[in-house]
């Protein structure tokens, strides 16, 4: 089964997260160091491979930039970060962006070559469910509860309808694929 779509050339807008049991994306402190216990890079090759880009939320991308020393090493193509203000010294592997949602998914998936595009972090995966930009979300659920932390998502984010579609077990870690039902969106006008 490819993880790019076919017949557009234009690859998928993927939620990738992994999540503890107890539904918890992040743990108290917005720590994320548990994740590296359980997936890496190896863990499902195809995924990285058929990513060709990512967008990252600012909060997410401060901490994998301090987990840096442990071996977290994934390549999922060009990085854009979207935050409201960039760092003072630039990062040379990151593009910042200050657009709104609908025009950052745009540039990265331009950027991922037809490949997909993977949103990370829990405010900015929301924003994109919300505006019904996302295709799929994919969901590592790994061994372990947390008890508290950064949620899968947000109170604030309405119901969003979903059409389970594979599973897989690799080792400790179990991945949940879900295709997003897209609903029409509402309209400006009354």
């Amino acid at each position: 089964m490819s993880d790019v779509s076919t017949g557009t050339g234009t690859g998928k807008v993927v939620v990738n997260r992994a999540m503890s049991l107890d539904g918890f994306i992040a743990g108290p402190g917005h720590a994320m160091d548990w994740i590296a216990e359980y997936l890496t890079a190896d863990v499902f090759p195809e995924v990285m491979a058929a990513t060709g880009a990512m967008l990252v939320g600012r909060g997410t991308y401060e901490v994998a930039k301090g987990m840096a020393e442990q071996d977290t090493t994934y390549d999922g193509g060009a990085q854009f970060v979207l935050t409201h203000e960039p760092p003072d010294e630039p990062d040379p592997t990151v593009t910042f962006l200050t657009c709104g949602v609908e025009e950052a998914v745009a540039t990265a998936r331009s950027a991922a070559g037809g490949k997909n595009l993977e949103i990370l972090g829990a405010d900015v995966a929301a924003q994109c469910l919300q505006l019904g930009l996302v295709d799929e979300i994919l969901v590592y659920v790994l061994p372990v509860l947390l008890g508290d932390g950064v949620r899968f998502s947000p109170p604030s984010l309405d119901k969003i309808e979903l059409e389970p579609f594979s599973n897989t077990q690799s080792g400790a870690v179990t991945m949940l694929r879900f295709r997003v039902r897209k609903q029409a969106r509402p309209s400006s006008s009354q």
